[in-house]
């Protein structure tokens, strides 16, 4: 490399699960000997030099003693993460000669090297396979990312075990196949069944509802009732990703670090957080601004067992996502934004005790207590629950004798007809909302076809039942969903008086 000369590749900045195209310029210039990093990189950026130094060493490849610039831009981007490492050896290499210049410098790369000059897996293949396929460069990466990358079919895909293969494959001694796409995951092979809950008619109703129209439950009930175990078997009736729904799930996943062996995700995420849980692991955030609980359930479930024990501020978090869809993370040097479309399903006992409903066992506080555990849990969010559920305690000796309940795969089949219906309405109203509680209130309000009757009784409900104009659109919206499952043209009294028997007064 001349002292004149700059050698530049391409890699990837990570923005919530957007990978941002980021430019690499080494310069080698007579002076004092120094390897400096520059363009607002982190401590395991800046920490690359010594592993690129030692990396090239493997290789027998010395480093002159010269001063090294390695300027990251756009400058005023921060960059995080040891993925830098591969796009700063490959500039280095091609300018020691090592690599041919053209076309080694015209990829995107990214990649963590060791000391033994192994390439290691990094996160966010997949973003940084799209952003290399949209720039029109090969993509060079991991071995161990190679089929998650190959997800992209587009992508020209190089995935070198170590910085050896990649000379190799340059050179023309040993080109490196393109790596195959990872198999799906599939999730569990055991699918939990809603055939296992017996009784609880009114809350399988509900469930049903919820798939259907992608509303978001509350059970409650005293405990061992089965709230948990009907939350569990909501994914078994849900549809199956879309491919663009796939896709976005498998990014999010791919970004945060937990898909495994690189498998695109083809079922709906369910996620079910402990209630300690603080509000950076349930919205996101923490240092990086890592994607939280709300946004690995994106086109999923997110299960919030014993609701009123998360704390305050972790559950208020979870405000904003639910009704926008996105989980926006702002923090003093970064502003993130990550998807986060889910279904919430919460579950909580009816008082601190769990027996409010049986007299015997209740404590000498009934029914305060349970008036003060339900006020742990804000008016405004639970205005954006559509579906309040009780489940009663059934003895042991009535459950021996009901029959076994109906199959999820029955089930799934409604939810599946009456999701064909909304996705035909919505498209034909040029909607992008593939669900009811997805589509905008003012949008409900001119679609929907609403009886007099109807009309007459949500009125009076309003009224009553002191509903907010949200609370007004979410019944609407519940609705719709059951007129759905009916096949109904038009939303009648009954659709209305169900959707209404599912709603919380207000608090």
């Amino acid at each position: 490399m001349t002292p004149s000369m700059t050698q530049s590749c391409h890699s990837v900045a990570f923005v919530g699960i957007e990978a941002r195209p980021i430019r690499v310029e080494c310069m080698m210039t007579p002076g004092v000997p120094s390897f400096s990093v520059v363009g607002l990189p982190d401590k395991a950026v800046a920490e690359s030099r010594e592993r690129v130094r030692a990396a090239l060493a493997s290789l027998g490849v010395s480093i002159p003693p010269r001063k090294i610039v390695v300027n990251l831009s756009p400058a005023d981007l921060p960059k995080k993460g040891a993925h830098y490492d591969l796009p700063i050896a490959i500039c280095i290499m091609a300018g020691l000669g090592v690599l041919p210049p053209d076309p080694a410098l015209r990829v995107t790369a990214i990649g963590e090297l060791g000391l033994d000059g192994a390439i290691r897996p990094v996160t966010g293949a997949l973003p940084a396979a799209l952003a290399a396929a949209q720039a029109d460069m090969p993509l060079v990466c991991p071995a161990e990312n190679g089929p998650e990358a190959a997800l992209v079919g587009a992508a020209e895909i190089l995935a070198p075990a170590s910085l050896l293969a990649l000379v190799n494959h340059y050179n023309g001694k040993r080109p490196l196949p393109r790596p195959s796409p990872a198999a799906p995951d599939n999730g569990p092979e055991t699918i939990r069944d809603l055939a296992d809950v017996k009784g609880q008619e009114r809350a399988r109703r509900a469930l049903e509802l919820a798939a259907a129209g992608g509303h978001n439950l509350l059970l409650i009930g005293p405990p061992g009732v089965g709230k948990s175990m009907l939350a569990e078997r909501l994914p078994g009736i849900l549809p199956p990703l879309t491919p663009e729904e796939a896709l976005e799930t498998t990014m999010i996943r791919s970004v945060a670090g937990l898909l495994e062996r690189g498998a695109p995700v083809r079922r709906r995420p369910f996620c079910a957080p402990h209630h300690s849980a603080s509000m950076a692991a349930l919205a996101g955030g923490g240092r990086d601004a890592a994607p939280g609980q709300v946004s690995l359930a994106h086109n999923g479930v997110l299960f919030l067992d014993e609701l009123p024990e998360f704390s305050r501020p972790a559950l208020e978090s979870l405000r904003q996502p639910l009704e926008s869809g996105v989980a926006a993370i702002a923090r003093a040097n970064a502003h993130v934004t990550y998807p986060a479309s889910v279904q919430l399903v919460a579950a909580m006992n009816p008082c601190r005790c769990g027996q409010l409903a049986d007299p015997s066992r209740a404590c000498n506080r009934a029914p305060k207590c349970g008036q003060d555990y339900r006020r742990r849990i804000s008016g405004p969010l639970l205005d954006r629950i559509d579906l309040h559920v009780e489940t009663p305690a059934q003895p042991a000796s009535e459950l021996a004798r009901l029959p076994q309940g109906e199959p999820s795969a029955a089930v799934a089949a409604r939810v599946a007809r009456a999701r064909e219906r909304q996705a035909a309405r919505w498209r034909e109203a040029g909607v992008a909302a593939r669900v009811n509680a997805r589509v905008d209130g003012a949008v409900i309000e001119k679609t929907v076809r609403l009886s007099e009757q109807a009309r007459a009784l949500l009125i009076r409900a309003a009224d009553r039942l002191g509903l907010s104009a949200r609370g007004w659109t979410r019944v609407l919206r519940v609705a719709l969903t059951a007129a759905d499952l009916d096949g109904a043209e038009q939303v009648g009294r009954a659709h209305v008086a169900e959707a209404v028997s599912y709603r919380m007064p207000a608090v």
